[in-house]
């Protein structure tokens, strides 16, 4: 496992998501976009908080009640993104 790269991948994480909260939407975009890309490169998995506030389509950082849907229902959450993509994870 390579260090470096996920102590890279932890850091564009951080900066999508302080992007994002400044609304500065496409350089939170290329963040993450850069972060998938590292972690293809290396062969690593994004971190949770990564993978499940990211658009799988649009790679878009997704903040709660501002650009994404969050929804719970019979044992699963359900993320919408504003180009109407799904994404859900269990929870008990």
């Amino acid at each position: 496992m390579s260090t470096l790269a996920a102590d890279r991948i932890d850091r564009l994480g951080d900066l999508a998501r302080a992007a994002a909260r400044e609304g500065e939407t496409e350089r939170a975009r290329s963040y993450v976009r850069r972060a998938r890309r590292v972690a293809e490169r290396h062969r690593l998995d994004l971190p949770t908080r990564l993978k499940r506030f990211s658009c799988d389509d649009c790679d878009r950082y997704l903040i709660p009640g501002r650009n994404a849907r969050v929804r719970t229902r019979n044992g699963h959450i359900t993320i919408t993104c504003d180009c109407g993509s799904h994404a859900r994870y269990p929870y008990r």
